[in-house]
């Protein structure tokens, strides 16, 4: 199995591509690797009130980034099924390039992990007006900026190195999202890497395990405002 798995990671997702070619890829290449994590034993279940447990160990983290690409997916999917007020064309196309990249990532993880992945999860974004510019790049703030913690907070746990260099990759691009979004919000100002995300002491992103709570909401409870299906991480650290 780890044969299988190492050699679809060396030969494709570790490789440098451009992001056409990703995306091709990704869309292509699933079968491959699915054959090599559908006998992993699947430990994610169906908690009280429907709750979905992503599951422990390193397909537990997996499918924890799944559940965070499935909903930061979808959100972008709607924000351009129908643009918000007013969003210049420049704004369109980041917000398109964005909404690629993590259609991408969801379908890359789903396809990676075959039978062991979780449920498919409904969004529930009642909460965003999708007519404005403001309440649109806000929840995009927050999904970016989650996004990044989380990755750098649960890649740490990664036993399997191949998947740690593939977290690595995609937290490196939900980073570039974040200071576009930064930046879209605040032009011109330094807020693409600001004392909020960054540590100014080390120059370095923070990070949040997911159910860690120091500096305000889990991660787990942050998804959850924007999930119907709601999920639990309470076999990861």
């Amino acid at each position: 199995m780890k044969e299988t798995i190492f050699s679809f990671l060396r030969g494709g997702m570790l490789a440098p591509m451009q992001r056409k070619t990703f995306l091709k890829y990704t869309a292509m290449s699933g079968a491959v690797v699915t054959l090599g994590l559908q006998s992993c034993h699947k430990d994610h279940h169906t908690g009280s009130a429907g709750t979905t447990d992503v599951g422990s160990g390193d397909m537990g983290i997996l499918n924890f980034a799944y559940a965070l690409e499935q909903l930061e997916a979808a959100f972008y999917v709607k924000v351009n099924s129908s643009f918000y007020t007013n969003a210049t064309d420049a704004e369109k196309a980041v917000l398109k390039d964005i909404m690629n990249h993590e259609v991408a990532h969801r379908d890359f993880f789903k396809k990676a992990l075959g039978s062991s992945a979780i449920k498919d999860l409904t969004p529930d974004f009642s909460s965003i007006d999708f007519t404005s510019r403001t309440s649109v790049l806000g929840a995009a703030k927050v999904f970016e900026d989650t996004g990044v913690s989380a990755y750098n907070g649960a890649g740490q746990y990664l036993t399997n190195a191949d998947y740690l260099t593939i977290a690595g990759k995609i937290v490196s691009v939900e980073a570039r999202h974040a200071a576009a979004i930064r930046d879209l919000l605040n032009p011109g100002s330094a807020d693409f890497a600001g004392d909020d995300v960054v540590a100014a002491s080390t120059g370095l992103d923070f990070s949040r395990t997911p159910n860690s709570t120091t500096g305000g909401p889990s991660i787990v409870t942050t998804a959850n405002l924007y999930l119907s299906t709601k999920i639990s991480a309470n076999q990861l650290p």
